[in-house]
């Protein structure tokens, strides 16, 4: 366990394993580095695996404003990357970590050596965000229950109970703030800036012509099936086979 001055506070790093290219893994919304528990355990018998909380979560500090920006979020990544000194590594984000994971890559290309998307969102229409955050400011509980009870469908028990026990830690505050900043950031430019090896990896419920294997052409994607929308844990063995099979078209 590490903690790295990041550009709004301390960041919990946890790090670990060596040789090869590392890989640093970045979490979603709500959640922590315990949500990479069996990557890190599975990829530390080869090469250096990271993961990090993200602002505001897991055991790192808050900013001490409301800046909760996907590039403020591609900030803390940074500020891991280089307190670590990780000249080039592989960058694996899960939802709202691969909308911060991309915007670092589009930033910082040279020094990602692959880029893996899980579960990340695309560009939602406007008036559709729009409709989401009225709702969300009129009917915060009831609108939040039934979010979070569509992404865990299919979850496996352990799972449920977990990401149920990590979402209670975000204030309705920070939370909108994250929500509303993930709809403005538009994915593609980053996308388009980043020239390496790079995969989606997501499930069935990803079929919208907004997400981001259907906005950009050239992105390679896996489909998952038979899990909730943290499929790395719910079907562990069969993520971080995908992910193997990724890094050995990495150099």
């Amino acid at each position: 366990m590490t903690k790295i001055q990041g550009p709004a506070g301390h960041l919990h790093v946890e790090d670990g394993g060596a040789g090869g290219l590392p890989v640093v893994f970045v979490h979603s919304f709500a959640g922590s580095t315990a949500h990479w528990t069996a990557q890190l355990t599975h990829f530390r018998n080869t090469r250096r695996a990271v993961a990090l909380d993200l602002r505001s979560h897991g055991q790192s500090d808050p900013p001490t404003g409301n800046d909760y920006g996907v590039e403020s979020l591609a900030g803390d990544i940074a500020a891991v990357a280089d307190g670590l000194k990780l000249k080039r590594f592989v960058l694996v984000g899960h939802s709202m970590g691969g909308a911060a994971s991309l915007a670092y890559a589009g930033a910082h290309p040279e020094r990602v050596a692959g880029l893996v998307l899980v579960g990340t969102p695309g560009k939602i229409p406007v008036e559709q965000a729009q409709q989401v955050m009225s709702s969300l400011g009129s009917d915060y509980e009831n609108v939040m229950a039934s979010y979070w009870n569509r992404l865990l469908t299919n979850a496996r028990p352990i799972v449920r109970a977990q990401i149920g026990s990590e979402r209670e830690h975000l204030t309705r505050a920070v939370s909108l703030n994250l929500i509303q900043a993930l709809f403005d950031y538009d994915p593609r430019p980053a996308l388009h800036r980043y020239h390496g090896p790079k995969l989606a990896v997501i499930t069935p419920d990803q079929d919208n012509p907004f997400e981001l294997h259907r906005l950009v052409a050239d992105l390679p994607y896996k489909v998952v099936t038979g899990t909730s929308h943290w499929l790395h844990m719910d079907k562990p063995e069969e993520f971080n086979h995908i992910l193997d099979e990724f890094l050995k078209e990495v150099h």
